[in-house]
């Protein structure tokens, strides 16, 4: 007996169990993959696994159901897996111990991978009732998804007819997304030059800065590091040269500090670091509340004497501070439809001297391919004015807000029956597997649910047994009003 085989609906915490004890995670998936294939094998339904591990099975609609429009329903088979610094698991070759505390189902000393097992457990449960009334099923099970959507940028969906399309890999039961931003990684190269300079080398550090995701945390109107350095060097541009500039870790992560290097005149050096300061206080007081630990730390080397240093000619000091000062930053656009929904952003999360040039590294998001790619030519534009160039890496598709949607409406309907309230219909500023889909199938009708979970991706992760009874009986029931 499983440690869920006592709960409710038995199929699907039947299949979640057997998916736990197969071991997953991104890049280790050819076991799961498998498991897949060979459940739609011993119940005679078409399937197809590509050389990714990705899998497609099909179902025939039920009696009634015969000639509706084809569902998919998707999710992905991977899971992002970590253990505490004790548990003696080997992740690669080992399953998960369940356990259950009151309504919630969790791992010992691992993650749980609810993210997205559930999703794949729904599928299969539906895939194995003879009896439930559904239309033609198209079921994807995607690898990869937690190290960038892999599996989906690489499936062939050319055999796929559904546009009726339902991911389950949402964390938030009742909330329905219906659009998500698409993305990529642009850096701007500046390159330089160093010639010799008789000056004293200043070094700049503030740090202390909220920082957050550059998503989903966007719209905080929180400060970012780098684009406050840029700030404080403008002030003072005519008197400095960079040695260096760096701040931030990752593109997608508000960036939380900054360091630089600069070379002052002796002379200078009193009023420089007091006209930073100055600057950085008027800061500090702007940012007050979404940044109240923020500090500056301003040191001269020795006692201000004038020595060689090697820094950037004027002319790439001046364009480095430009580009810091004038390229766009966070929100560039609000969504027209969903209230509250960021459409456009960027965020420069990396700011890194190398040996021949400054780079500055953001992500860019919109739910707008449009507004993404003209965020970008103006990046660029700005980019080639001051000298530099731009690199764009890891482009992915948005999913744009469909004002007219089956799906959504069937939906919404059907969580309104059973609840007697409406649930939250909203975007996302993050990506989605959906837009990688919409961009190869095209006008797609899609919506993202899934049961509550929290700390996912962590040892802390529960997945909610009465969420996942519920969020079941919305599918099904769903799924019987597509007629």
């Amino acid at each position: 007996m499983g440690v869920l085989s006592a709960l409710e609906p038995a199929k699907v915490f039947q299949y979640f169990e057997e998916i736990c004890s197969i071991p997953h995670g991104s890049r280790n998936v050819e076991q799961i993959s498998n498991y897949l294939v060979n459940f739609a094998k011993e119940r005679g339904l078409k399937c197809r696994q590509d050389e990714k591990f990705n899998v497609v099975i099909w179902k025939d609609g039920s009696k009634g159901y015969e000639n509706a429009e084809p569902v998919i329903l998707q999710g992905h088979m991977d899971m992002v897996a970590v253990k505490t610094a004790d548990c003696p698991k080997d992740m690669e070759k080992d399953g998960l111990d369940l356990e259950i505390n009151g309504d919630l189902i969790s791992a010992k000393g691992t993650s749980l991978g609810g993210d997205d097992g559930i999703a794949v457990a729904y599928s299969l449960a539906i895939l194995d009732d003879p009896d439930m009334a559904h239309p033609p099923i198209e079921a994807i099970f995607t690898v990869d998804e937690e190290i960038g959507m892999l599996g989906a940028a690489y499936m062939d969906v050319s055999d796929i007819k559904g546009r009726l399309f339902l991911n389950m890999d949402s964390e938030d039961e009742g909330i329905f997304t219906v659009s998500c931003a698409g993305g990529a990684t642009v850096t701007c190269h500046f390159p330089y030059e160093r010639e010799n300079v008789s000056m004293t080398a200043m070094n700049i550090s503030i740090d202390g800065f909220s920082g957050g995701h550059s998503g989903v945390e966007i719209d905080k109107g929180r400060a970012n590091a780098n684009v406050v350095m840029g700030r404080l060097l403008y002030g003072v541009m005519n008197d400095i040269r960079i040695v260096s500039v760096n701040g931030g870790e990752k593109d997608n992560a508000i960036a939380l500090s900054c360091q630089a290097e600069i070379a002052v005149p002796a002379d200078k050096a009193e009023e420089v670091k007091n006209k930073i300061q100055e600057t950085f206080a008027i800061v500090a007081e702007e940012y007050k509340v979404t940044d109240p630990n923020a500090a500056i730390h301003v040191e001269a080397d020795g006692a201000a004497q004038n020595a060689d240093v090697q820094a950037l000619t004027a002319k790439d000091t001046s364009a480095v501070i430009q580009a810091l000062l004038h390229m766009p930053a966070g929100i560039q656009r609000m969504n027209p439809e969903i209230e509250g929904l960021v459409q456009t952003s960027l965020n420069l999360g990396i700011l890194h001297t190398n040996e021949d040039s400054v780079d500055l590294s953001y992500a860019v998001r919109s739910a707008s391919e449009h507004e993404k790619q003209f965020l970008i030519d103006k990046m660029n534009a700005l980019a080639v004015l001051l000298g530099g160039s731009t690199e764009i890496t890891g482009p992915y598709p948005g999913w744009e807000y469909r004002a007219d949607s089956r799906l959504r409406d069937v939906l919404v309907d059907t969580y309104r029956e059973l609840y007697g309230k409406d649930p939250v219909v909203e975007g996302i500023h993050a990506g989605l597997e959906c837009g990688l889909f919409a961009s190869k199938m095209g006008d797609i009708d899609a919506v993202s649910l899934g049961p509550q979970m929290e700390g996912i991706h962590t040892v802390n992760e529960v997945l909610s047994i009465s969420s996942v009874q519920r969020t079941w009986e919305l599918v099904t029931k769903a799924l019987a009003a597509l007629k």
